[in-house]
């Protein structure tokens, strides 16, 4: 049996919805990946093609902390 993995899930999104959530710069997520992969927990952020997709896991894991969110 395949897994089947849900892409409308909020979890994932591109680099750059995950800057804005998070609320750093366009490139923070490339840059990131860049510098210190090791930060990304194995599984949380992919290259399709040109596109660089990452979950809220990866990104909890590299900025520390979780999401903003109006309430913040």
């Amino acid at each position: 049996m395949t897994e089947h993995i849900n892409l409308n899930n909020p979890e994932i999104m591109s680099a750059k919805d995950a800057a804005a959530r998070w609320g750093k710069a366009p490139d923070y997520v490339r840059s990131a990946l860049r510098a210190r992969p090791e930060r990304f927990p194995e599984g949380t952020v992919r290259l399709f093609g040109r596109q660089l997709v990452v979950t809220r896991e990866g990104m909890e894991a590299v900025t520390g902390h979780k999401e903003i969110t109006p309430n913040d």
